[in-house]
C-alpha cells in the first residue's frame, strides 16, 4: 500500500505510435494561466536519467521517466479497473442512439474537448474508481457516499486547468487524503486523481499525485494520450518549490526538461513553454490544449434562493455561481436575446405555479432590477403529476411543445383533461382555447418559493451557455470548439417531482447536441426520475 492508501500495481510498458492530430485553436491567453519560471526548458537524450540529483531515499515519491515506466504512484490500473456501475443506468449521447454502458468503448474524436471520465484513484472516501460521463450524468447514492466529493474533485481539477494555485484548488487538502492512508518513510500522504479528456486530439489522459503531508504540492503529473507520454513531472529536490518536467520533443533532442512549480498545473503551462516546431511538441500543444480547453470550459452552479430574492445592483448581466443576480441577467436576456428570454418563459410555465405568460424586469430608481413573473388571472394551479420530455423553440409568448407531457403521476387540470392522454402539453391547451384579454398577475421573484426560484435559475444556465454566465470566457477559443460543462452539486435540492422532471428533460433535449454538458449530484429518490429520462445517465456510488 503506498502513501496514498492505494495498492502498488506492477509496472507496465507505455509505448505505442503516437497520434497525429491537432487542436485548431490558439494557445491559451496569459491572464488565464500563471506565467511559468523564467527561464528554458534544458533538453536531455533519449535513455537519460530524469532521477539524477534525487534525494536520498530511494526513488522520487511520485515521480517517473517518459522512458516507458508508468510511475508507481501515478499507475491505479484505473484503464484495467473500470468502476462497477452499481445497478445505475448509463444513458445514450443522444436520444436517437442506443445506451452505451460504463464498460463499452469510448466514441473516438469528439468534436469539441469535454472531460469524459474521471479517475479518483485515491481520493477521501473513493478508492480506483473510474466514472465514464456522458451528456447528462447524474450521482446517487446514500448520505455519505461521496457525491458531493466526486464533483468536488471535478471542479478542482477545472480550477487547476484555469491556472489556479494548488491550495486555491483544494482548500480543505486534508480531507481528500484517504483515512486509510499511512505515511511512508518520508512521511508523506496525499491523494491521485484523474480525467480524460476527448476531442480532436483523442482521448487525453491527465493524472495527478498531490502530496498533502508534509507540504502541498503537485509531485507527479503525467499527461498521455494513445498510449504514448506526452508530459511528466517528479519531485527531485523536496527543499525546493519546483518538480522536473520533460515532455516530448521528437526532435534532434528527443526529451525537453524544466523546473515548474509545484503547486500549478503543468499541463497549463505547457502552452507557455512549448515551442511547437517539431512534429512532437505539436502533438504536446494539441493534448495540452485539448485538456485546457475541456477544463477551462465548467461552472459550478448551486442558486440559493434566499439570495435570489431582494433587487440588485445593474452590473455587466453574468450569472454567479449562486444565482443571486439572476433579476440582472433576466434584465439582460430581455433586452438582447428576445427569443431565448421568451422560451425560458415558457419553461417557467413548467416548474411554476398559475399559468406563466411572461417574465418581466423592471429598473429602480437606486440602479437596481427585480424581477416579476406574469401570470394569467384565470390559469389553474401547475399539476401535480406531469412530465418532461423536451423543448423547442417558438416566438415570444409560445408555448413549450412537447416540454410537459401527462399521465405521470397526478393528473391534469379539468380543462386538459379531455386530451391528457394523447400527450398535448396543458399549456398548448390553454393555447388553443381563445379567451378575452386580460390584464396578468405580477408576482415578483421574491415571491416565490425556493424549488421555483432553483427551477428558473438552472433552466437559464441550460438556456444561454456561457456568454451569460460568470465563467472563463476563453476569447481566444472559437465558440464551436467549446462545450460547457455545468457542474450542479444538490441538483434536485428543494425541486419537487415535476419540477425535477420538467429540468431533466430540457437538460436532456439540449446537451444532446454536443454544446452542453450537466455532471450532477442528487438523492435516491431524485435518481428513480432520472432514470426514466432517456438521455440521462445515473452513477450509483452506493453500490460501488
Amino acid at each position: 500500500m503506498d502513501s496514498t492508501g492505494g495498492p502498488t500495481p506492477d509496472r507496465t510498458p507505455d509505448s505505442v505510435p503516437s497520434p497525429s492530430a491537432s487542436l485548431a485553436c490558439t494557445t491559451p491567453a496569459r491572464g488565464q494561466v500563471r506565467a511559468p519560471l523564467r527561464g528554458g526548458g534544458t533538453t536531455g537524450r533519449a535513455g537519460g536519467d530524469p532521477t539524477e540529483n534525487a534525494p536520498a531515499g530511494g526513488e522520487p515519491p511520485f515521480g517517473g521517466s517518459m522512458r516507458g515506466e508508468v510511475p508507481r504512484q501515478l499507475t491505479d490500473g484505473s484503464a484495467r479497473r473500470p468502476a462497477r456501475s452499481g445497478g445505475g443506468t448509463v444513458g445514450p449521447a443522444r436520444l436517437d442512439r442506443p445506451a452505451r454502458t460504463a464498460g463499452a468503448a469510448r466514441p473516438a474524436g469528439l468534436a469539441r474537448p469535454a472531460v469524459t471520465e474521471l479517475r479518483l484513484s485515491a481520493f477521501a472516501g473513493h478508492r480506483a474508481a473510474v466514472h465514464p460521463l456522458g451528456p447528462v450524468t447524474l450521482f446517487t447514492g446514500a448520505s455519505g457516499s461521496g457525491k458531493s466529493t466526486t464533483l468536488r474533485a471535478y471542479e478542482a481539477l477545472a480550477r487547476l486547468g484555469a491556472g489556479e494555485d494548488l491550495a486555491v484548488a483544494f482548500p480543505d487538502a486534508d480531507a481528500c487524503v484517504p483515512e486509510r492512508a499511512r505515511p511512508d518513510a518520508q512521511g508523506r500522504r496525499g491523494f491521485r486523481i484523474g480525467c480524460t479528456v476527448d476531442g480532436p486530439a483523442g482521448p487525453v489522459r491527465l493524472d495527478l499525485a498531490v502530496q498533502v503531508e508534509p507540504s502541498l504540492r503537485i509531485v507527479g503529473e503525467r499527461l498521455t494520450c494513445r498510449g504514448r507520454t506526452l508530459l511528466t513531472t517528479a519531485l527531485r529536490d523536496p527543499g525546493r518549490s519546483t518538480v522536473q518536467a520533460e515532455w516530448h520533443t521528437a526532435g534532434t533532442t528527443p526529451v525537453t526538461r524544466a523546473p515548474f512549480p509545484d503547486g500549478l498545473l503543468g499541463t497549463a503551462l505547457l502552452p507557455l513553454r512549448v515551442a511547437g516546431k517539431t512534429k512532437g511538441q505539436l502533438e504536446v500543444l494539441a493534448a495540452a490544449e485539448q485538456v485546457v480547453v475541456a477544463l477551462r470550459s465548467v461552472f459550478p452552479c448551486d442558486p440559493q434562493p434566499r439570495r435570489m430574492r431582494a433587487p440588485v445592483p445593474m452590473g455587466e448581466g453574468r450569472l454567479r455561481r449562486g444565482c443571486d443576480n439572476l433579476a440582472e441577467v433576466l434584465h439582460r436576456t430581455s433586452t438582447e436575446c428576445a427569443r431565448r428570454h421568451a422560451r425560458l418563459a415558457a419553461v417557467a410555465d413548467t416548474g411554476c405555479a398559475g399559468v406563466v405568460t411572461g417574465l418581466r424586469v423592471e429598473e429602480l430608481p437606486d440602479a437596481t432590477v427585480r424581477a416579476f413573473l406574469e401570470r394569467d388571472p384565470r390559469g389553474a394551479a401547475r399539476s401535480a403529476g406531469v412530465g418532461a420530455a423536451g423543448i423547442s423553440s417558438g416566438r415570444s409568448g409560445s408555448v413549450v411543445s412537447g416540454l410537459v407531457s401527462a399521465g405521470a403521476g397526478g393528473g391534469v387540470s379539468s380543462e386538459a383533461s379531455g386530451v391528457a392522454s394523447a400527450g398535448v402539453s396543458g399549456a398548448a391547451i390553454r393555447g388553443a382555447i381563445p379567451a378575452p384579454r386580460s390584464v396578468p398577475v405580477v408576482t415578483p421573484l421574491g415571491r416565490l418559493g425556493d424549488g421555483e426560484l432553483r427551477y428558473l435559475a438552472l433552466s437559464l444556465v441550460l438556456l444561454t451557455g456561457p456568454g451569460v454566465l460568470a465563467m472563463d470566457q476563453l476569447a481566444e477559443v472559437p465558440a464551436a470548439m467549446r462545450t460547457l460543462t455545468v457542474l450542479a452539486d444538490g441538483l434536485d435540492g428543494c425541486l419537487d417531482g415535476p419540477q425535477l422532471r420538467a429540468l431533466l428533460g430540457l437538460a436532456a433535449g439540449i446537451c444532446a447536441d454536443g454544446h452542453i454538458r450537466l455532471v450532477g449530484a442528487v438523492g435516491e429518490a431524485a435518481a428513480g426520475y432520472a432514470r426514466e429520462t432517456p438521455g440521462v445517465s445515473v452513477v450509483d456510488l452506493g453500490r460501488e
